[in-house]
């Protein structure tokens, strides 16, 4: 008996040898063919977020130089001489204001230097807190050209725009930020575009930056330009426009109406007007002649908070209208869409390459996991030519409208270091808080840093 139960251990121990060996066997094989298949996806996305910038900003600079010598090199017109229209219908220009007590007095006196021939100024007090109101009312009572809403509570800025909309009775309107300053040919630059055809629903004009009393604020001016402007260029070119300027837009109101105006509960009001009117099929330009100086952030936090907002609206609005977008009819808007999908997933990328890269330098991990450099040394140098080659070409063409703004190409070698960081990071945190937000909640004003004057 005891020799029985000891061979029948020697044949379980057996047993269990082969099978702690093959499942070694089986794991160390495992381990492997997941270290090969993630060392190929880390090389992939590596490759991807190199090229990606690389590729677009070469895109929008090939779309910029062809809308550049169609549209603008052969113009013999400038923002300060706009052509003659063969028709002057009446405009309302919108003014949307929530706590713009130090700026609006600014904003409502360029407008009544605007030369066009019939225009009013609607102001909608969308529930300030400081002296706004009495602002207006004291405008008001000089200038019949102006009319003041008041909104008792916070509604949010897409029900101050559709309040003024409804309250106009021009077709025509122009809507402008409470602390901008419009130029004063701007409203016949976009109704020339207004007017030449029935299909043309919005014009997005061409927004200048104000505050350049620090780094963040230099960089912006390039960026404006550099990113923003020959985007939108490169956009007109493919047919579509992400999304019209939400500081200056002129907007024509049967087509508001017809896709029920801006939504009330998505953060950006410019991008889902944008992409309504688009879906519905009607055309959007864009109007570099349309000159509007702004205010931006020029904090660190301020930035942060714009830019968190851009993104959570942009990814509300692709998450609202990715159905209509399915359909064959959609098909002009799936360019910006695809574009838009793949700079969200760039956006991840860099995100975990920049976990991997970080813990690199705590722990050990396997080659295949290993980032041992953010970008290769060719690379680069060849990613920071084109940054500043892109920069290079949207400032000479942007010169056209504001003299000595080339002097901002010192700056621009910041940007990748500041801006791309903080994009990845709101792009990756906008669409989370897109995804978590609860549906239906209004979107209302939350006053933003104006910058340092």
């Amino acid at each position: 008996m005891p020799e029985l139960m000891h061979s029948l251990m020697d044949k379980l121990y057996q047993v269990i040898s082969l099978v702690m060996h093959a499942s070694y066997q089986i794991w160390q094989w495992i381990w492997q063919t997941a270290s090969y298949f993630a060392g190929e996806w880390i090389s992939l996305l590596l490759e991807f977020a190199f090229y990606y910038p690389l590729f677009m900003a070469y895109l929008w600079m090939i779309g910029a130089f062809i809308y550049y010598f169609h549209w603008e090199k052969n113009s013999h017109f400038d923002p300060d001489h706009p052509p003659i229209l063969q028709s002057y219908p009446p405009v309302s220009i919108v003014v949307p204001c929530h706590n713009e007590g130090r700026e609006i007095a600014d904003t409502i006196e360029f407008l009544l230097q605007q030369q066009y021939p019939d225009f009013e100024i609607i102001a909608v007090n969308d529930g300030s807190q400081d002296n706004t109101l009495d602002i207006l009312l004291e405008l008001a009572a000089k200038h019949p050209q102006l009319r003041v809403i008041n909104l008792e509570q916070n509604q949010g800025k897409a029900v101050a725009l559709r309040t003024g909309a409804l309250f106009s009775n021009n077709e025509y309107l122009i809507c402008i930020d409470g602390d901008a300053l419009l130029a004063p040919h701007a409203t016949t630059w976009i109704m020339q575009h207004l007017l030449s055809g029935p299909r043309v629903a919005a014009v997005t004009g061409n927004p200048r930056i104000r505050t350049r009393s620090t780094l963040l604020g230099k960089i912006q001016v390039g960026e404006f330009s550099a990113i923003i402007g020959l985007i939108k260029r490169a956009q007109r070119v493919y047919g579509r426009i992400f999304t019209v300027s939400g500081v200056v837009a002129g907007f024509r109101k049967s087509a508001l109406h017809r896709v029920g105006y801006w939504s009330t509960d998505i953060v950006t009001d410019d991008i889902d007007i944008s992409w309504k009117l688009q879906l519905d099929h009607w055309d959007i330009r864009f109007e570099p002649n349309a000159l509007c100086w702004i205010l931006m952030p020029e904090t660190l936090r301020g930035l942060w908070r714009q830019r968190l907002r851009w993104a959570q609206g942009g990814a509300e609005v692709l998450f609202r209208y990715s159905k209509p977008l399915a359909i064959w009819r959609s098909r002009r808007m799936w360019g910006i869409y695809v574009e838009y999908l793949t700079s969200v997933f760039w956006s991840f990328t860099m995100i975990m390459i920049l976990i991997l890269w970080t813990l690199g330098w705590f722990f050990e991990l396997p080659d295949e996991l290993t980032i041992p450099t953010l970008i290769p040394s060719w690379g680069g140098v060849l990613l920071g030519a084109t940054c500043l080659l892109q920069f290079a070409v949207s400032l000479i063409i942007d010169s056209r409208y504001e003299k000595g703004i080339t002097k901002t190409y010192y700056w621009m070698i910041w940007y990748p270091l500041i801006y791309w960081l903080i994009n990845v990071l709101t792009t990756v945190c906008g669409l989370i808080k897109a995804l978590i937000k609860k549906r239906n909640t209004r979107a209302t004003w939350v006053s933003p840093d104006r910058g340092l004057r």
